[in-house]
């Protein structure tokens, strides 16, 4: 791989900057690897994610900034987009290949910064698919900087991106709106090239299910059908696990025998039921302590976030927040707030910071205020299943139902009392995409290790 040396003399920041929804989470994902952490920008609400990447033989920090359309702000995640794009060494512009025309706009933007640029031309094997051929060379040559066509979910192109990373140039433009917007018809008009192609069964699907009359129907069955899948994955896992814990409770069993009766096996092993340890009921932290979190929670944790990931991937959650943005507004809040229930049902606490992007004060409050009053997180939806199961899923149901209607009762409430403005959504909606399993398992360990991490260590902190 090809660099200045000279310029890396010193830990280089990069920054990735681009649209929301142009996969730019995924080409950091392949830069990174799953070694990320997830950083609080200084004085605010907003979280961005931070890497490291090494060229030849250099270890450079990479930061994955909040997608934006501009970088003249309108919400909170775009300040501190524009604020990490004044801190970066080299940023690389993540562009939707699809939609060249409205990612120009932000591209444009950034040239005019005194900031070493190289563009990641992504979704490229999309503009076959809808008939879009681009010349690239052209592009290069039009932008004055390095264009290199990549497909994050694939990892193709990628390795010559990093390659070029050395090339990346400053262009330091300084266009008006208008001057703006002409130069993006000229480069379009120039680079890009649109053949007729027949109607196929993804844009029938991305039609079907964003239309109310079809849509709501079908994200209902999506989200039922999520939750039989968790249900089923966490119950398979928990079986396999069923063996190691009978082992490790005959472990506990004999040593309760040796420690007697005492403080020390009060507070480690627990009361004794009928003479025996058992893991439900025993409160002990070596007991109930280690059982609930990796026996009950942690294959449930693993079964959501997989469906999860699944459903991010594919490009689903966007048309999911659009299709209930009409109800989450009678709840003060935007379609977006979907995001913050589903993420909540996995667990509360991810669930609470996503409610954070929320524009408003009074949206994330009644959000977080909802989330804690009735959405389940995963260890609760376990134990509703444990407990109602053996009795049939109508009793499961009506559980999910009454906090159903109770988060739909008290939501109506909260936004008559509320005072504060609940903003309209403004979402991209990207088209479908094959979920790739590589990145898929890379988040899901990505979010099972926070788990481990960040919420065991409370449940230890209860007993």
């Amino acid at each position: 791989m090809s660099l200045y040396a000279s310029d890396f003399s010193l830990v280089k920041k990069i920054v990735l900057m681009g649209n929301p929804n142009v996969g730019k989470s995924v080409v950091f994902s392949r830069l990174t690897g799953a070694n990320v952490i997830v950083s609080n920008y200084p004085g605010t609400t907003v979280d961005f994610f931070r890497g490291k990447i090494k060229i030849e033989g250099e270890t450079h920090e990479i930061i994955d900034a909040p997608g934006t359309y501009s970088l003249q702000p309108s919400n909170r995640a775009e300040e501190v987009a524009k604020k990490l794009l004044k801190e970066a060494d080299i940023v690389i512009n993540v562009v939707d290949a699809t939609n060249l025309e409205r990612n120009l706009y932000l591209t444009l933007q950034i040239l005019e910064e005194d900031i070493p640029v190289i563009v990641a031309l992504n979704l490229w094997d999309e503009t076959k698919h809808l008939g879009i051929d681009i010349d690239v060379e052209t592009l290069e040559k039009e932008l004055g900087v390095p264009v290199v066509p990549t497909v994050a979910l694939t990892g193709e192109g990628v390795k010559k991106l990093v390659e070029r990373i050395g090339e990346a140039r400053k262009i330091g433009i300084k266009l008006s709106e208008e001057e703006t917007w002409a130069k993006i018809g000229e480069i379009v008009k120039k680079v890009e090239k649109i053949s007729h192609r027949h109607h196929t069964w993804r844009d029938l699907l991305s039609e079907i299910t964003i239309k109310p009359a079809t849509g709501i129907p079908i994200a209902i069955a999506i989200l039922i059908l999520s939750l039989l899948i968790v249900r089923f994955i966490g119950e398979g896992i928990s079986n396999l696990m069923n063996p190691l814990f009978d082992f490790y409770l005959s472990i506990l069993q004999n040593l309760s025998d040796r420690i007697g009766d005492n403080i020390i096996r009060e507070i480690f092993i627990g009361q004794l039921i009928d003479g025996k340890v058992s893991f439900e009921e025993s409160l002990g932290m070596l007991s109930t302590g280690i059982y609930v979190p990796f026996g009950i929670v942690l294959p449930y944790i693993i079964a959501f976030y997989t469906i999860l990931s699944i459903l991010e991937d594919t490009g689903y959650l966007p048309r999911l927040a659009t299709l209930t943005d009409n109800i989450f507004h009678r709840l003060g809040m935007h379609g977006y707030g979907i995001i913050t229930v589903f993420l909540g049902l996995g667990c509360n606490v991810p669930g609470a910071m996503a409610s954070r992007n929320l524009e408003s004060k009074k949206q994330r409050f009644i959000s977080a205020t909802l989330l804690a009053i009735a959405v389940p997180c995963m260890a609760q939806t376990a134990m509703i299943f444990g407990i109602l199961g053996k009795y049939g899923m109508k009793y499961v149901a009506i559980v999910f139902l009454t906090l159903g209607i109770l988060y739909l009762i008290v939501g109506i409430i909260l936004n008559k009392i509320v005072k504060g403005e609940s903003p309209e959504i403004f979402i991209e909606i990207p088209p479908y995409r094959k979920p790739d399993f590589v990145s898929i398992l890379k988040k899901l360990w990505m979010r099972v290790k926070w788990f481990l991490k960040d919420a065991i260590p409370w449940l230890f902190w209860e007993y």
